[in-house]
């Protein structure tokens, strides 16, 4: 069966995502169109470009996070400040971009164009415009920068979602005399399960993933002046969607446990990837005991 998903962004703790998306491949799923914000860009991106959960496993488990910030960890708390004052952020993110593309040009699917039908991209990624003040829908908004949608490359629209504010630089378009900045979706939007409704009865089933708010409600970092931005900066993205989640929202959705890993713990280990990814497998495989499409449909939709 064909199914739709959405990916909340949640940094470091996205192989959660890749334990879930194993789970429901192995129930018989197969991905019509994805969706992410943040980190969940990134594995959205993959999966519209080919990659099945066994690969996405098999490239997150190896991931070095820190190589995401590079030598940016190592500056002193007054160059630090500096950086978010004049650069607008402490990292600059292009490893991530580079690391996107290059697994892209394997696929052959650099631009929007590749993972589209009929002029219609089966990949939206969430971007925040803080200049306009507006959510991005990607590849659809770039449009209003005078840029053709479908020549876009995924991996600058994922490069703009995972620009965490302060811990990333903004990506900027320069577009009739203005610098446009922007930003991590998750700001304005995480959790975007609405962005494959429709009116009346789905084709398929969209499923929602995301994880369950943290139970660790306080920083694991030093009080200072960068610790309470970064601290600002992940409350808002992760807890922004949290109370606007309706009933017919959360029975398609797979909540994971976060196993108390923060959004930016760069330093994760191997053996809590793995936990996390086997939390990921196991709550999907829990989720399929109650699901039901038609009595969803039943209940919800008509």
């Amino acid at each position: 069966m064909k199914a739709d998903i959405i990916f909340e962004g949640g940094g470091v703790k996205a192989i959660g995502f890749v334990g879930a998306v194993c789970a429901l491949e192995q129930n018989g799923y197969k991905w019509g169109k994805v969706a992410g914000s943040s980190a969940g860009a990134i594995i959205a991106s993959l999966i519209a470009a080919g990659y099945n959960g066994k690969d996405l496993k098999n490239i997150m488990m190896n991931i070095d996070y820190t190589k995401f910030i590079g030598k940016g960890r190592y500056l002193s708390l007054p160059f630090r400040i500096l950086n978010i004052i004049l650069r607008k952020g402490l990292y600059s993110g292009d490893y991530i971009e580079n690391f996107v593309e290059e697994l892209l040009e394997t696929k052959h699917k650099t631009k929007f164009k590749d993972v589209s039908l009929n002029g219609e991209s089966n990949l939206k990624i969430i971007a925040a415009d803080v200049t306009q003040k507006k959510l991005l829908i990607l590849p659809d908004d770039i449009k209003d920068y005078g840029i053709d949608p479908m020549e876009f490359k995924i991996s600058t629209a994922v490069r703009m979602s995972v620009g965490i504010p302060f811990y990333f630089r903004p990506v900027y378009i320069k577009y009739n005399g203005v610098n446009n900045y922007i930003v991590d979706g998750g700001i304005l939007s995480n959790f975007p399960v609405w962005i494959f409704d429709v009116e009346g009865v789905p084709r398929w089933p969209t499923f929602g993933l995301k994880f369950e708010k943290s139970e660790k409600g306080y920083s694991n970092r030093d009080d200072n002046f960068i610790s309470y931005v970064l601290d600002l900066a992940e409350c808002i993205i992760e807890t922004y969607d949290e109370k606007y989640i309706s009933d017919k929202d959360m029975i398609r959705t797979i909540s994971i446990p976060t196993l108390n890993v923060k959004t930016t713990d760069f330093n994760i280990s191997k053996e809590k990837s793995m936990k996390l990814f086997e939390a990921g497998y196991k709550t999907a495989e829990e989720f399929f005991t109650r699901w039901n499409f038609r009595k969803y449909v039943d209940k919800h939709r008509k």
